[in-house]
């Protein structure tokens, strides 16, 4: 069981001992951290802050939890029930909330649960303000309101409609092309919101869906994070229906991927270079990933004539980029798109009406799309170190060693060699190095990240 506390938000397991999982205290003490601080940050006894969570099973305690402890703090509360990530990001700004917090582990397992925090404007928290909630917990250094200066809950369940709303009111999203274009398709949501919020977009659209696991009850019928081994009833769903595609979101709808109409996976890399591509041919411009993303996206953006920027890992990191290099679209290899013209957050709803606009404009099947970009293979490793081993010495070591190559240190050691790149990061809380790294075949990653591998134990010693 485990919880971990960090800047950008406090998640664990159920049940428990407090202060070693997420129990009902730690919940309290954290949203109680929050709240004090926004109080402190926005000089003012009664901000408001938009809460919603996904379907998971212990989502409804948690969010009564977290909603009573800032409404004993005298703040307001929005209370959106079930919801996405980034259908709690549009609403804040669209309320005039001070801030917003979303209650979902993402893509972990059922037994997770997580506190996101949000600022006014609906987006991450930076480090720095991170930092202070963490110390305010830490310290416990919250003053509860009086009985007269108490917050107040109101409920709204009709912000996912609001969302499909403004998705479908985006000037490249094209209705009635999408429309008459027929699609068929299947959805596996993992029983969480997802389940009504990618089918309501789709039935708006007006294309025919076959809905897989979209009850929203919670129970994840196989491991929630969208790869490819995780979705063989999707896969076999779109084959028997002979849909023309399938989709799939993580439980919190801001990972998206898709599946071709042979049942193959049009790869999560590949989600943010389609969409990149289409929204380019719209609106020439600039575009950022992070460091562990895939080089199409590059590719793609080379080919309209724009400039594409790397990030550090972590969603604040490629928003931040975004906004410094004037990004028209961005966002992250696992599926993430994030597009300005909406907000600055991943969202799985923009990806499926910009991805659908331009499938239904190409008028080719999924599969052909996919043989339209440039064809990259990745391989995901990681290697388990002894904790007297000094990481930072051993990734120092692994600069060295290529500093005539195209060398990296923004996020950890990336090195760029002519058609392959390995990056390596080392994890905040264990002496682990996690190792990516990307090339033209499946081979040729899988042979660069054994050799990494290799050359990190002779640095190492071992």
């Amino acid at each position: 069981m485990t919880l971990i506390k960090s800047i950008s938000g406090i998640r664990g397991t159920i049940g428990g001992v407090v202060g070693d999982n997420l129990t009902p205290v730690d919940a309290v003490k954290f949203a109680s951290a929050y709240g004090t601080w926004l109080k402190k940050d926005t000089d003012t006894p009664h901000p408001v802050v938009v809460v919603g969570r996904d379907a998971r099973i212990s989502g409804m305690m948690i969010q009564q939890l977290v909603m009573n402890s800032l409404v004993g703090l005298g703040i307001h509360v929005i209370d959106l029930g079930l919801s996405t990530t980034p259908t709690v990001e549009i609403a804040v700004p669209k309320e005039n909330a001070d801030g917003g917090i979303i209650l979902t582990a993402s893509h972990n397992p059922k037994q997770w649960n997580a506190l996101k925090l949000l600022n006014n404007k609906g987006e991450f928290l930076n480090a720095e303000n991170g930092k202070k909630i963490l110390e305010i917990a830490e310290n416990d250094e919250y003053i509860f309101a009086e009985v007269d200066d108490l917050g107040s809950i109101i409920p709204k369940d009709d912000y996912i409609e609001l969302h499909i709303d403004e998705v479908l009111n985006l000037p490249l999203v094209n209705k009635e092309l999408v429309k008459n274009a027929g699609f068929k398709v299947v959805v596996d949501a993992v029983n969480s919101t997802g389940g009504i919020a990618i089918p309501g977009l789709l039935k708006r659209l007006g294309v025919e869906t076959v809905e897989l696991y979209c009850e929203p009850n919670g129970h994840f019928p196989h491991n929630p994070e969208p790869l490819k081994e995780h979705l063989t009833d999707l896969s076999e769903l779109v084959v028997k229906e002979k849909a023309d595609l399938g989709i799939t979101v993580d439980p919190d709808v801001d990972r998206l991927a898709f599946m071709s109409e042979n049942g193959e996976m049009f790869g999560e890399e590949y989600t943010l270079v389609a969409c990149a591509d289409f929204v380019l041919s719209k609106t020439p411009g600039n575009t950022v990933s992070n460091l562990s993303s895939s080089r199409a996206l590059r590719d793609v953006t080379q080919k309209h004539n724009g400039n594409y920027e790397a990030s550090a890992v972590g969603e604040v990191n490629v928003v931040e980029k975004m906004k410094a290099n004037n990004a028209i679209i961005g966002g992250e290899g696992n599926g993430g798109i994030i597009y300005p013209a909406s907000h600055y957050g991943r969202d799985s709803l923009v990806g499926v009406a910009l991805f659908l606009t331009h499938l239904a404009e190409k008028k080719c099947s999924v599969s052909a799309l996919k043989d339209s970009y440039p064809s990259y293979f990745m391989s995901k490793n990681k290697i388990q170190l002894t904790p007297d081993l000094n990481v930072d010495l051993i990734l120092d070591g692994f600069h060295k060693k290529h500093a005539n190559e195209e060398v990296s240190t923004v996020d950890g050691v990336k090195v760029d060699f002519e058609n392959s790149w390995v990056h390596l990061r080392k994890s905040n809380t264990e002496p682990i190095i996690r190792i990516y790294t990307e090339a033209l075949s499946q081979e040729e990653a899988d042979q660069l990240a054994q050799d990494t591998i290799h050359t990190l134990k002779e640095i190492a010693g071992i």
